[in-house]
């Protein structure tokens, strides 16, 4: 390890194989249950960002400020999973390095993900439902609710393509924030470092599978208050894209092409990629030097 505060790159990768290593090596209940407190907190990131900008996201002089402060408060959810303790699974996705290494197995990996997003979707829909029962959604004279349901509403309305794509673009931001957070050997530094890709991410609208999994049945659940569909009516939302908020457009609209290009953004352009560069070329080389040491010795002796 070098002398400073903060690790580099090819240290950073061989941390990020460690921790592959020992989440794999996770029991199973642990997986579950600290998935399900990432799943909470993603999910109180998330309504914590629509209380603080509902207003601004109203109106479309004002949509890119309102983007800019839900960004500004959503990081809280990344700070609480990996700093207090949590799985989640947008940053498991980077285990694929411990399986290029050849220290994790692909089935423990699949098993950790496996439980980790069940575990995020019991913690998310759960604070999805404790919110829509608190009268929350009420707040701004039911504009909270309405932005609530025209958010999910949206969410559900993206094509195939345009889902995976925008997964893709969001965990490359938030793996990088994963990544940089590994290297920072202090507090404050693994806060600065996982603030600012996240509030890139919301800020430019990109598509999380977990945070979804409150954004989505928050939707779906506030969508069944009159009041609250009335409100979402007015700031555009139809009776036709009312009718798509459902648990099945939730799933094949919008969860499954997330969660896949989540999987491409974070295992292929973070994890494999920086595996490729730091610890694998590192490796030949030191094959190639080893060689050509052992070659030199030979003819030397010769």
């Amino acid at each position: 390890m070098n002398g400073q505060n903060y690790l580099t790159s090819p240290e950073i990768a061989e941390t990020t194989i460690q921790t592959a290593v020992k989440k794999a090596k996770t029991p199973v209940i642990n997986q579950l249950l600290l998935g399900i407190l990432a799943g909470a907190f993603i999910a109180f990131a998330s309504e914590g960002s629509n209380m603080a900008a509902f207003n601004l996201l109203a109106k479309p002089e004002t949509y890119g400020l309102g983007k800019v402060l839900a960004g500004a408060t959503f990081g809280t959810g990344l700070m609480l999973v990996l700093i207090a303790g949590g799985e989640l699974f947008t940053g498991n996705t980077m285990m694929i390095a411990g399986v290029l290494d050849k220290k994790v197995k692909v089935k423990d990996m699949l098993k950790n993900w496996c439980f980790v997003y069940i575990g995020n979707f019991i913690g998310s829909v759960f604070i999805a439902y404790m919110i829509n029962h608190s009268g929350q959604l009420s707040s701004g004279s039911n504009m909270l609710g309405a932005m609530t349901i025209k958010i999910a509403a949206n969410k559900v309305g993206l094509s195939f393509s345009q889902a995976f794509i925008l997964g893709i673009l969001c965990n490359w931001l938030v793996c990088l924030a994963v990544w940089m957070a590994y290297g920072a050997k202090d507090i404050t530094g693994k806060i600065f470092a996982i603030f600012f890709p996240i509030w890139l991410f919301i800020t430019s609208g990109f598509e999380h599978s977990i945070a979804n999994m409150y954004y989505i049945p928050a939707g779906i659940m506030a969508k069944s208050n009159g009041a609250l569909a009335e409100a979402a009516a007015q700031l555009g939302v139809t009776a036709e894209k009312l009718g798509h908020l459902n648990w099945g457009s939730f799933i094949t609209k919008n969860l499954i092409p997330v969660t896949l290009g989540n999987i491409v953004g974070g295992s292929l352009f973070v994890a494999s990629i920086y595996w490729f560069v730091y610890i694998r070329t590192n490796k030949k080389q030191e094959v190639t030097v080893v060689s050509e040491e052992k070659t030199a010795n030979e003819c030397t002796n010769k």
